[in-house]
């Protein structure tokens, strides 16, 4: 009997608490980011439906990272690329790469709700993968010469590991 009312004390108090705080993000524009394009480069269109780039040619130091409204991690790491981004502006170019999504606007309402404030790219037929691959998430980190330094697989776990590695591959101190 003990146990039984102690589980209800903690699903009462677990009853009140407040939901976590929703960060509203906003589909912005890719003018920041440069890239030039050539015949055969891998243009992606702009989640906001105005000009994108070419993502092979970006230079950095950037950080690219590729996700999809679908997928659970992708959403997990969020938090932790949106604190980056908010000590990161004006010393790395955060981009977004959308892939996989049965329409735009499933990828517009992801930024919406998870406080991404950054450009977001869209790649509407698949032909990303032949660049970044499959799966998501994953995190490139580009060079100064538009070379990869380095690609993250998986969820990023922390802000710190973010912080170390583009120290590590980019030279970027935050």
């Amino acid at each position: 009997m003990k146990r039984v009312a102690i589980a209800v004390a903690v699903l009462l108090l677990a009853g009140c608490s407040s939901p976590s705080e929703k960060v509203a993000g906003q589909v912005v524009s890719c003018e920041s980011i440069s890239s030039s394009t050539t015949e055969n480069s891998l243009v992606l269109d702009c989640l906001d439906g105005g000009a994108g780039a070419s993502i092979d040619s970006i230079k950095g130091p950037a950080i690219i990272n590729v996700w999809g409204s679908w997928c659970g991690p992708c959403k997990e790491e969020m938090p932790i690329l949106r604190s980056f981004y908010e000590k990161a502006q004006g010393k790395v170019l955060l981009i977004g790469v959308d892939v996989e999504e049965a329409s735009i606007e499933d990828g517009r309402e992801f930024v919406e709700n998870n406080g991404i404030t950054w450009p977001n790219l869209f790649d509407a037929d698949g032909k990303s993968r032949a660049y970044f691959g499959m799966g998501v998430p994953v995190t490139w980190f580009i060079a100064p010469d538009g070379s990869v330094a380095y690609k993250h697989i998986g969820v990023l776990k922390n802000e710190i590991e973010l912080i170390s590695l583009t120290s590590k591959h980019l030279g970027v101190k935050l």
